[in-house]
């Protein structure tokens, strides 16, 4: 997660939200470093994002302005609504209050572990 202030455009921080995914361990041998895909709504339409992931072997899944939607982008997206919907139960991350920036993100990284925690919950009981 990157924090940013309200007014910032989303496509500035792409990459460097794509950069700093943490290696993933998985099947035994070499960590994953980067995602499988890019998805993105018209927001993330841009040559140079696009060029970009690219060059780091990312292919970007991302509408482009002024055509119409791709087709079962929608169902790939629920999952980043939803997540959006679970984190806005917590009042306190439906704005940002407080003005420190360590604050927010200590919250924010709370609230992900309570989600992660009661999902988790759910399905062993």
């Amino acid at each position: 997660m990157i924090t940013t202030a309200a007014n910032v455009n989303d496509i500035t921080q792409t990459l460097a939200l794509v950069d700093g995914i943490p290696s993933v361990a998985g099947r035994p041998g070499h960590p994953r470093r980067r995602p499988d895909c890019l998805l993105g709504d018209k927001a993330y339409d841009s040559k140079a994002v696009r060029r970009s992931l690219r060059s780091r072997r990312i292919p970007p899944v991302i509408s482009r302005k002024g055509a119409p939607n791709i087709k079962g982008l929608g169902k790939l997206r629920y999952v980043v609504e939803q997540t959006f919907a679970l984190l806005h139960q917590f009042k306190r991350l439906t704005v940002r209050w407080e003005r420190r920036l360590e604050l927010h993100d200590a919250f924010l990284s709370l609230a992900c572990s309570l989600i992660c925690w009661r999902r988790l919950r759910k399905q062993i009981a």
